[in-house]
C-alpha cells in the first residue's frame, strides 16, 4: 500500500473527514474562551485551543475505533471503518492515538500550570470514553464531560483561575451531550441491542424523544443562567432563543425514531451550537459600540 492510501486510510481513522465532532467539541471551548476574557481572547491561546480541539478530537476517534474494534464489524454504519475491516492495525492506530495526544500537549506546555494539570485530565477522559459503553447507562454524559473539558481549560488558560461559573457550564454541556449524542445512538439502537453496547437510548427506551427535549431544555436554561451572571444582554439571549427554535426542528426530525432523521438532527446541533456562539459574539460586539 502506497504513502497516499495509508494517509487516506489514517483520515478516516481521524474522520477529518466527517468534521461534526470537532465542531461539536468547538463550540463549548469557544463559548469558555469569549466569556472568561469578556469577549476580547488572547488570540494566540484561541488558536492554540483551536488546534488541539482538532488534534484531541481525532485522537479520540482513534481510540473510539480501538475500543470498538470488535464490535464495529457487526454495526452497519460502522462496518467500513479502516480499523473494523482490517486496513490498519492496532498497533498502528494507538501510535497514531499517542502521536496526536502528545502534539497536543506540546501546544499547551508553556501555558500555565493550572492549564497543563487540567490537560491531564482532559486525555483521560478522551481516552477512556470509548470503553464507557461496557458498563454506564448514559456514557453519552461522560461524553459531554469529555467534549466541554475545553470550558474549564479555556478559563484557566485566558483567565488563570476557573470560576465556579465555568463548571455549570460544563453542565450545561453534559445536557447538551446527552441530547445529540441520544440521537445518534437513536440510529443504531438495534445493532448496539444485539451486540450488547449501553447507550442513552437504549437505557431511556420509549422516552427518549421526551429524554432529549428535557436535556435540550436543561442545557439552554443553565446557559441562561450563564447570561445572567455575565450580565449579558439580549443579542446573547436571541442567539439562545434561536437555539431552542432548532431543538424543536429537531423534535420533528425525532419523533418517529426514523434512522436517516434522527442522523441529520444529530449533524443539526452544529448549527445550535454555532447560534448561541454567533449570540455571544455580537453582544459583546454591540457592547464595544
Amino acid at each position: 500500500m502506497n504513502i497516499r492510501a495509508k494517509l487516506d486510510l489514517y483520515e478516516k481513522l481521524m474522520r477529518l473527514d466527517k468534521p461534526i465532532g470537532i465542531l461539536l467539541l468547538l463550540w463549548p471551548t469557544l463559548w469558555a474562551q469569549w466569556l472568561a476574557t469578556g469577549g476580547q481572547p488572547n488570540w494566540i491561546i484561541l488558536w492554540i485551543f483551536v488546534l488541539g480541539t482538532v488534534l484531541m478530537r481525532s485522537a479520540g476517534c482513534v481510540m473510539n475505533d480501538y475500543a470498538d474494534r470488535h464490535f464495529d464489524p457487526h454495526v452497519e454504519r460502522t462496518k467500513d471503518r479502516p480499523l473494523a475491516a482490517g486496513a490498519v492495525s492496532e498497533k498502528e492506530a494507538l501510535l497514531l492515538a499517542g502521536g496526536l495526544t502528545l502534539l497536543s500537549f506540546l501546544l499547551i506546555v508553556r501555558l500555565n500550570t493550572l492549564t497543563l494539570l487540567l490537560s491531564m485530565g482532559a486525555v483521560f477522559l478522551a481516552v477512556s470514553y470509548p470503553f464507557t459503553k461496557r458498563f454506564f447507562a448514559i456514557p453519552q454524559a461522560y461524553l459531554g464531560i469529555a467534549f466541554g473539558f475545553g470550558i474549564p481549560m479555556s478559563f484557566a488558560a485566558q483567565a488563570g483561575a476557573v470560576p465556579a461559573v465555568a463548571w455549570v457550564m460544563l453542565l450545561a454541556n453534559i445536557f447538551w451531550a446527552v441530547a445529540y449524542d441520544t440521537e445518534y445512538a437513536m440510529v443504531d439502537r438495534d445493532d448496539d441491542l444485539k451486540i450488547g453496547i449501553k447507550t442513552s437510548a437504549i437505557t431511556f427506551g420509549r422516552y427518549d424523544v421526551a429524554a432529549v427535549m428535557a436535556c435540550y431544555a436543561a442545557a439552554l436554561g443553565i446557559l441562561a443562567w450563564v447570561g445572567h451572571v455575565f450580565h449579558l444582554g439580549g443579542a446573547y439571549y436571541g442567539g439562545l432563543l434561536v437555539a431552542a427554535g432548532l431543538a424543536g426542528y429537531h423534535y420533528t426530525l425525532i419523533r418517529n425514531r426514523e434512522r436517516g432523521p434522527c442522523f441529520k438532527a444529530f449533524l443539526h446541533n452544529n448549527w445550535l451550537g454555532g447560534a448561541v456562539f454567533a449570540g455571544l459574539v455580537l453582544d459583546y460586539l454591540l457592547r464595544a459600540h
